[in-house]
């Protein structure tokens, strides 16, 4: 259904429609930020990261162990999901219309969304959501204003998931910056059947810590969990 206000047109998609497609290996995007429509994607192959094959750069772990950085967590998603949207020198166009924007801040009123934020000097500098169904999260964007910032946003997302005994990480797509921490494809056919046992768990996602920012002992890479 078509929704109007005085700034924008974005349609206006049923929850458990979005909840449904996922449970299946399909997820929305849009042409353009400029579009009204979205269409639903199913890759045939899978970008997925698994717990027990992540990879961290000996360079990022130093860092950690001085970082001036600050992580918390559902503090921050409007703004998160706003500047995974933005135009930047090196992302010319957006798949995040109003219409997604929609669809994720309904999914993180209902507790289905998440996000992870990334501060320096109390800005906000980088960050990640995405979806949770049972053992599954289901990675959407991510932005960093500042270097390495979008990493520790990450590298604390696999910590609290890999403590919930989540079963994967759907990154969706897999590209350079992402096999560099482990990331790998799968064929559609067995991400479906990961899927399905997946989505039927119980996990808790705030099982390592609740949200909020992250005590200085719970920062990633400083706490023996990856």
């Amino acid at each position: 259904m078509l929704e109007n206000n005085n700034n924008y047109s974005y349609y206006k998609i049923p929850l458990k429609a979005v909840l449904d497609a996922y449970k299946v290996g399909l997820f929305p995007m849009a042409e353009t930020a400029d579009s009204k429509e979205i269409y639903w994607v199913e890759p045939k192959k899978r970008g997925v990261f698994f717990f027990d094959k992540i990879k961290v750069p000996k360079k990022l772990k130093k860092i950690a162990k001085s970082t001036p950085f600050e992580i918390s967590v559902d503090l921050q998603f409007e703004k998160v999901i706003e500047n995974c949207s933005k135009i930047t020198s090196s992302r010319k166009d957006t798949w995040i219309n109003q219409t997604i924007k929609i669809i994720y801040l309904d999914l993180f009123y209902k507790g289905y969304a998440h996000s992870i934020e990334c501060y320096l000097d109390k800005k906000l500098v980088g960050g990640l959501y995405g979806v949770i169904i049972g053992g599954v999260f289901f990675g959407e964007s991510m932005f960093s204003f500042v270097t390495n910032s979008s990493k520790f946003a990450l590298f604390h997302l696999m910590e609290r998931l890999k403590v919930a005994n989540f079963d994967f990480i759907d990154t969706q797509f897999i590209n350079e910056h992402l096999a560099q921490f482990g990331a790998i494809e799968v064929p559609n056919n067995n991400f479906k059947r990961m899927l399905k046992e997946g989505v039927s768990k119980n996990r808790n996602f705030f099982k390592m810590h609740s949200g909020g920012f992250l005590p200085k002992e719970l920062f990633p890479l400083n706490n023996g969990i990856i």
